[in-house]
């Protein structure tokens, strides 16, 4: 079995096709169902965001899986040709696909590095894969090592801390005036996507008030009412800013709206508490001369632009200690896989070993029913130790070959040397037969035999008190158990 993945992002293609490419959650039951329906596809993942689609599946074989999941896809999306879609896709096989997971899932192939949407949207994924019955025990394992993988590495770096984005790099900045948001009043000039933005991030760090002003009084309105705020009509709102802690001005003026006597009436009507200010716009809304007024902090675009690259450094950073961690990962998960492809022989070796020493038990049993269940005990345990050393070194072997070529030359001596092959077959026949004779049991038309002149034939159990290991025959009594 091979683990691929198969997707575009957000580095690959618009996001008119990530669009197209979407599959609506009502669907994702018979997406999920029709990928495993293809030939050699054993088990499959869907993976949808804003910013990628991928499948992961586990396959047969590397090339014709490939190929099953590209027809997946466009067959999926009538509206797109393999012309127009092959172009955007990337491959991953092996090692590659699990190494892209992982990375995916700690937000390491974001498109902000650190972001925590992405690892709730992988455990989605693995939900809905379980919910449809199109994961297995390979794609368990690897769906749940990778959620593993992205606690790791938000526990272990400081990958997720420190704002790259502007709405969130504004509260950072206005932390760093009040150490503590609580309590605070905050005033938004504008209405606009950053103006939302911040005021959520705001009310995360538990802010007391938000005014909020426009020209635009019935957008005015809808944003006080979503955020719980006060509306302020915007021809008032300079008599208003002493009211304001912090001040976040977005609007598209293409003037000053802030001019520093402003600054200086609200500066003394707060008693000289400080004011922090706050000017994305671009132009800039708020004259730099505020900067001179006492108890007057202001930030604009440049100031946010240069806080955010400093925390983008931090991330890199943080980033390359979170790419390690994945690649220790990484090599633990393909250490199971490889343990994956010597498991049957294993467990077929195990399994004759215990057959021919329950088999050998029973013989002795005959000869040595005066025991004692201490001392038939030993005699169990002795066995079960004589074979645990003999298959050590070759479960060892099995277990460890870390090169393919190397796995396959043990399996291959394991299977030739312990002739597992030949009792493997030889087990299936005698399953066909003992089938075949249960069903000509059942619809035989003569009277079955006397309990009296029947053979029961009984296997020995393994670590059972002597009492239970008799060889039962059909006339026996509940006699006294041999001394």
């Amino acid at each position: 079995m091979h683990a691929i993945a198969i997707g575009l992002s957000h580095k690959t293609a618009p996001v008119e096709l990530r669009e197209m490419l979407a599959v609506p959650e009502s669907r994702i039951g018979e997406a999920l169902g029709r990928l495993v329906a293809y030939p050699g596809v054993r088990e499959g993942m869907l993976l949808q965001t804003c910013n990628r689609v991928e499948v992961y599946a586990i396959v047969e074989h590397v090339e014709s899986g490939f190929s099953a999941v590209q027809d997946f896809l466009v067959e999926t999306h009538f509206s797109l040709s393999a012309e127009q879609l092959l172009p955007h896709l990337y491959w991953y096989a092996g090692e590659r696909a699990i190494s892209h997971l992982f990375r995916v899932a700690s937000s390491l192939d974001s498109m902000v590095v650190g972001e925590p949407q992405i690892l709730g949207q992988v455990k989605d994924a693995f939900r809905l894969a379980l919910t449809h019955n199109t994961s297995g025990v390979i794609l368990n394992k690897l769906a749940k090592k990778a959620i593993s993988v992205a606690k790791r590495v938000r526990t272990e770096t400081r990958i997720a801390e420190n704002a790259v984005s502007v709405s969130y790099a504004a509260v950072e900045l206005a932390k760093k005036v009040f150490s503590n948001l609580a309590q605070k009043t905050v005033f938004l000039i504008g209405a606009g996507e950053m103006a939302k933005l911040a005021a959520q991030h705001f009310i995360t760090h538990g802010v007391r008030q938000i005014l909020v002003t426009t020209r635009d009084g019935a957008r005015v309105r809808k944003m006080a009412d979503r955020f719980k705020g006060i509306p302020v009509p915007f021809d008032e709102f300079r008599g208003e800013l002493y009211q304001a802690d912090i001040v976040l001005c977005s609007t598209g003026a293409s003037h000053f709206l802030i001019h520093r006597e402003d600054v200086v009436r609200a500066v003394r009507e707060r008693m000289n508490r400080p004011i922090f200010l706050i000017d994305v716009s671009v132009p800039r809304n708020i004259d730099p001369a505020v900067r001179e007024v006492d108890n007057a902090f202001l930030f604009d675009i440049d100031d946010l632009e240069m806080h955010i690259e400093q925390n983008r450094e931090e991330r890199r950073q943080e980033a390359l200690k979170a790419e390690q961690i994945v690649k220790e990962e990484v090599e633990v998960m393909i250490k199971w896989l490889q343990s994956l492809e010597a498991t049957p022989t294993i467990v077929a070796l195990r399994e004759r070993a215990q057959r021919i020493k329950e088999g050998e038990l029973q013989k002795a049993w005959s000869r040595l029913g005066h025991l004692s269940s201490q001392e038939w005990a030993a005699i169990e345990n002795l066995a079960s130790a004589i074979v645990n050393k003999l298959l050590h070194g070759s479960l060892v072997a099995l277990k460890s070959a870390a090169q393919a070529e190397e796995r396959a030359f043990y399996i291959e001596a394991a299977r030739r040397f312990y002739h597992l092959d030949e009792w493997e077959k030889e087990c299936r026949l005698n399953h066909s037969r003992m089938a075949a004779g249960n069903q000509s049991d059942q619809h035989a038309s003569r009277p079955a035999a006397s309990p009296a002149h029947s053979r029961q034939s009984i296997e020995v159990p393994v670590n059972v008190p002597p009492s239970h290991h008799r060889i039962a025959r059909p006339d026996d009594e509940q006699t006294a158990d041999p001394a």
